[in-house]
C-alpha cells in the first residue's frame, strides 16, 4: 500500500505540482500491481488566472492509485489495450510479456479511470501540469510555472534511461519557426489511416496533420517519386513526420522486452525506480523528438532508427518538461501523464523512405507486438502558452 502525504512549511502544506505520477509496486502472489501516485483534481488550487500559484493540500491526506490489467488471456489470444490514439488495439502472442498492462488507468478510487484525459481548466482551476508539444523556437519559454522541476539536460543514456518505444505523428506536434511551422508544405493530399487490427474502424478518418517542414519541392522527384513500402503503413514521400522515442529508467533495458507498444507499457514496466520521494518522473522518463521530411533518395539513408534519433553535428536541442501528446489532447483536454522530460531537435531533417521502412521492419522483429505503431498517429494541436512550461533549456 503506497500513500502520498504533504509536508508542512510555515503552517501551509504545499506542492509545486498538481498531478505528478509515480510508479511503485507491491507483489501479491504472482500478480504485480503498478501503482501510480497522484493528487485528485478537487484537492488542487492552481489558479488559471495566476499560473504561478502554488498548490495546497490538506496535511496527512493519503491517496492510493492502482493500475488495471489488460483484458484477454495472452498466448495467441488477443489482448486489448488502449493505444496512442485512444482506441483499443489488439496485441497478439504477448502472454509472457512482462510489460503488458502496465499503463496506469485508475486513481484514488477503484475503477475511477483517473488517468484518462481531463478538462484542462474547470471553474478557473487547472486540472493538470505542463503539457506538450510546445513551441520550441529559440528564445521561447512557456507561462506555466514549473517550480523547481528541470528537464534532463544530459543525454538520456547518461541519465540511465533507455528507449522503450518508437512511433511518429503526421506532421510536427512541436513548432520551430523557420523549420517546421504553419508555412511548411508537403504533398497536396495526405494518406488516410487503415487500422486492420484495431478494435475500432478508422478507415474513413483523416489523421490530423501537424506543422510541416520547408523542404518540399513538387518539381524535385525525391519529394514526389513513389516508394514501394514493404513494412510501414500509409506513409508518403514528401510528407513531414515527427518521430518520438520514449525513454525510461523503468523499462526492460537490455532485454528482448525493451521495446513496447503502447509505449506506456514500456515506460512503466519495472517497479521501484520511478518515485515521488523525491519526485523524479521528469528525471526518469523522457522523450526524444526529431522531425523529418521523407525523401526517395538513398543519400539520406540511416539503418538504425530503432534506438533513437540521428545524431547530427551541432544539434540545437530544446529541453523542457511536459506531458504525453496525441490527438486525444488539446488546449481544452489535457493529459495527466505529466511531468516528463522532452528533448526536441529544433531543426527539420531529410531522411530516406527506405530508412523509415527499415525501422518498421525492425519494429516487426521485436518480441513485443509493435504493429499499432507502424503508421503515423495524428498530431496534437500546439500547446497554448499558459499550459507550456517556463523551464525551456537551450543546449547543443
Amino acid at each position: 500500500r503506497i500513500s502520498f502525504y504533504g509536508y508542512r512549511r510555515n503552517n501551509l502544506v504545499t506542492f509545486h505540482f498538481s498531478s505528478p505520477f509515480i510508479i511503485m509496486a507491491t507483489t501479491m502472489t504472482t500478480t504485480m500491481m503498478l501503482m501510480l501516485l497522484a493528487l485528485s483534481s478537487h484537492l488542487l488550487s492552481v489558479s488559471a488566472e495566476e499560473p504561478k500559484a502554488a498548490v495546497s493540500v490538506e496535511e496527512g491526506l493519503g491517496i492510493d492509485v492502482t493500475a488495471a490489467p489488460p483484458s484477454g488471456d495472452g498466448g495467441d489470444a488477443v489482448i486489448e489495450e488502449e493505444g496512442e490514439d485512444g482506441n483499443m488495439i489488439a496485441l497478439v502472442g504477448q502472454k509472457d510479456n512482462p510489460c503488458v498492462g502496465k499503463k496506469p488507468l485508475h486513481g484514488p478510487e477503484e475503477g475511477d479511470e483517473y488517468f484518462k484525459n481531463v478538462q484542462c481548466i474547470e471553474a478557473g482551476v487547472k486540472q493538470a501540469l505542463e503539457q506538450a508539444g510546445a513551441n520550441v523556437t529559440k528564445g521561447y519559454n512557456g507561462e506555466f510555472d514549473a517550480g523547481d522541476r528541470v528537464p534532463i539536460v544530459t543525454s538520456y543514456k547518461e541519465a540511465g534511461l533507455c528507449p522503450v518505444n518508437v512511433h511518429w505523428h503526421l506532421g510536427a506536434e512541436h513548432l520551430s519557426v523557420g523549420q517546421f511551422d504553419e508555412n511548411g508544405t508537403g504533398p497536396t493530399t495526405t494518406r488516410r489511416r487503415r487500422r486492420s487490427r484495431s478494435m475500432l474502424a478508422y478507415d474513413d478518418e483523416k489523421v490530423r496533420l501537424g506543422f510541416q517542414c520547408n523542404y518540399y519541392n513538387a518539381t524535385d522527384e525525391k519529394f514526389t517519386k513513389p516508394f514501394d513500402w514493404k513494412h510501414c503503413e500509409g506513409m508518403q514521400v514528401g510528407q513531414t513526420y515527427e518521430v518520438h522515442w520514449p525513454h525510461s529508467a523503468a523499462g526492460m533495458c537490455g532485454t528482448e522486452w525493451q521495446m513496447q507498444t503502447p509505449f506506456y507499457d514500456g515506460v512503466f514496466c519495472k517497479s521501484g525506480i520511478i518515485s515521488l520521494d523525491p519526485l523524479n518522473t521528469f528525471q526518469k522518463i523522457g522523450v526524444q523528438a526529431q522531425v523529418y521530411t521523407i525523401v526517395n533518395d538513398e543519400t539520406y539513408y540511416n539503418d538504425n532508427l530503432l534506438n533513437g534519433w540521428i545524431e547530427y553535428p551541432d544539434m540545437d536541442v530544446a529541453k523542457y518538461t511536459g506531458s504525453t501528446t496525441g490527438t486525444t489532447r488539446s488546449n481544452e483536454i489535457c493529459s495527466r501523464f505529466t511531468p516528463i522530460t522532452w528533448q526536441v531537435d529544433r531543426k527539420c531533417h531529410m531522411v530516406s523512405a527506405s530508412s523509415i521502412d527499415k525501422l518498421c521492419e525492425d519494429m516487426k522483429a521485436q518480441k513485443a507486438d509493435m504493429s499499432d505503431d507502424l503508421h503515423a498517429h495524428g498530431a496534437r494541436e500546439l500547446v497554448a502558452d499558459q499550459f507550456a512550461a517556463d523551464n525551456h533549456q537551450r543546449l547543443h
